[in-house]
């Protein structure tokens, strides 16, 4: 069973990101997803070995975003590829079938493909315009999410679907009605003052 709500680190060097991933977790989080930018892969090795160690102590589900070599080697949960990121295929040649792998998208074709390429669950969005992504992918909005999880619907596709990019907490409710299986949330967490109420209120959705 997936959560709800997955978290998308955020930090601009290791220290930061540890910090904020500590806090999230002690707050009641349940799914981390490892973003660590611009940086080489062995600074992000470095830094997902550190957070392996914290998650072991919490029953916390642990993704590494973009390289699937430092989830092999850290034997995190699994992986998360961007559009642009390593092939699906040989991730899961690399991995195996006992890791998730899940994978970005943006519009139809994108969900469809990720699809036939067997991701566990599929990033969808952005929802609105977020700055923690550069070359960001044309915004979605509510009505372009709603109108893919129709399609979805219609063409009995039933692999988990994640809204992303930019949501608020008011937009959540909204959102899961679309059919979405779930919301990943980053500047929002990263940003709130009170992240032990805030999960209180997001385990409820």
């Amino acid at each position: 069973m997936y959560s709800k709500i997955q978290y998308i680190s955020q930090g601009n060097s290791a220290a930061e990101q540890l910090d904020t991933i500590s806090r999230v977790l002690d707050a009641g989080c349940s799914w981390i997803q490892l973003r660590y930018k611009n940086v080489p892969e062995a600074e992000v090795l470095r830094l997902a070995l550190q957070v392996k160690k914290i998650i072991a102590g919490y029953d916390c589900t642990f993704i590494v975003n973009d390289f699937p070599e430092v989830a092999k080697i850290v034997d995190a949960h699994g992986v998360h590829l961007g559009l642009d990121d390593a092939n699906v295929n040989k991730a899961r040649a690399l991995l195996g079938y006992n890791k998730i792998i899940g994978g970005t998208a943006n519009t139809l074709h994108n969900v469809l493909q990720r699809h036939i390429e067997q991701c566990d669950y599929i990033g969808l969005g952005p929802f609105r315009f977020t700055a923690t992504k550069q070359n960001i992918s044309p915004v979605l909005g509510l009505e372009g999410i709603n109108d893919i999880m129709q399609r979805l619907k219609e063409l009995d596709i039933k692999t988990p679907v994640y809204a992303i990019g930019g949501i608020q907490q008011a937009d959540i409710n909204s959102i899961l009605q679309t059919g979405v299986y779930g919301v990943a949330l980053s500047g929002f967490i990263t940003a709130h003052p009170q992240k032990k109420e805030l999960f209180s209120q997001l385990q409820t959705l």
